[in-house]
């Protein structure tokens, strides 16, 4: 299945992206897509649902805005420097374990709404990555049972101000977190729809041109390592997001350095997963 939320900001409700492309309301359902759905088995019922109901609900209209798949999580879990590609591109040691840092869940946004670049901003950065919802509570997960505690994957882009993250002293959070810095989706995909999610193609551009390319293969670290590696020191809620890191191709590793500026647009995209799209403006107070 294919989760979506619909309408209007801070007033999304649920719904399901069927084979066809068609969007449908799923209110019906009566549960929206949170810690509560996701931990006592929600893809499965709404499932059920969906087969006696799908073909009957309402269409949502091709106009009404696409949401963010999964309301707010309780957390999101981002991973550095887990691509090779990307490592070798900011001339940074690969990794010997994981490197975390959180993003604010206040930067969670639908996949194309419109990027704010933050007040005195002069970097903001791009990230296309591979996030991971979990969908049963995870702690102290073996590597070869952490898959199981995964609900799905959508689409993220991991924007960052590159100055506050690294020249404002502190941790990488302060160059994440800003409003708007977490556009996700347009769908969460269960985890029944990607074969192989160590198999994926991502790509980004910038005003038409393709700056990131990639796969998944190139991880440092997988999927299962990471869940199993991040319960190791938080307990993991349904609903919760691990961002998997980014492949190479980012605004700071450009030869000169390039970063976002209003009326840019960034387009991106993951095999099986969509694509969505921000349009770059400017803050107002």
């Amino acid at each position: 299945m294919k989760l979506i939320r619909f309408g209007e900001a801070g007033k999304e409700v649920p719904g399901l992206l069927l084979d066809d492309g068609t969007r449908v309301d799923a209110r019906a359902f009566g549960e929206d897509y949170g810690e509560a759905f996701f931990g006592s088995r929600g893809p499965v019922r709404l499932e059920r649902w969906a087969k006696e109901n799908a073909a009957q609900a309402p269409r949502v209209g091709k106009d009404v805005r696409w949401g963010p798949p999964i309301a707010r999580p309780s957390k999101i879990v981002c991973i550095g420097l887990n691509y090779h590609g990307h490592a070798r591109e900011t001339g940074a040691a690969i990794p010997s374990e994981p490197i975390l840092f959180f993003k604010a869940t206040t930067a969670f946004v639908g996949p194309n709404d419109d990027l704010v670049i933050p007040k005195g901003s002069e970097k903001t950065d791009w990230e296309v990555e591979l996030a991971v919802v979990i969908g049963e509570r995870a702690r102290y997960v073996d590597v070869a049972d952490a898959l199981s505690h995964v609900a799905g994957y959508a689409l993220h882009n991991d924007y960052s101000e590159r100055a506050f993250q690294l020249e404002r002293g502190g941790q990488w959070v302060k160059g994440k977190s800003s409003d708007t810095f977490a556009p996700f989706g347009p769908f969460v995909a269960t985890v029944d729809e990607i074969a192989d999610v160590q198999g994926l193609s991502l790509w980004l551009t910038v005003n038409g041109e393709k700056l990131q390319t990639g796969t998944t293969k190139d991880m440092i670290f997988g999927v299962a390592q990471l869940v199993s590696y991040v319960s190791q020191f938080m307990t993991l809620l349904p609903g919760d997001v691990i961002s998997t890191g980014t492949p190479a191709g980012v605004g700071m590793g450009c030869k000169p350095p390039r970063f976002l500026r209003p009326g840019d647009v960034c387009e991106l995209g993951i095999e099986g997963l969509g694509s969505s799209r921000q349009l770059a403006v400017a803050y107002k107070s």
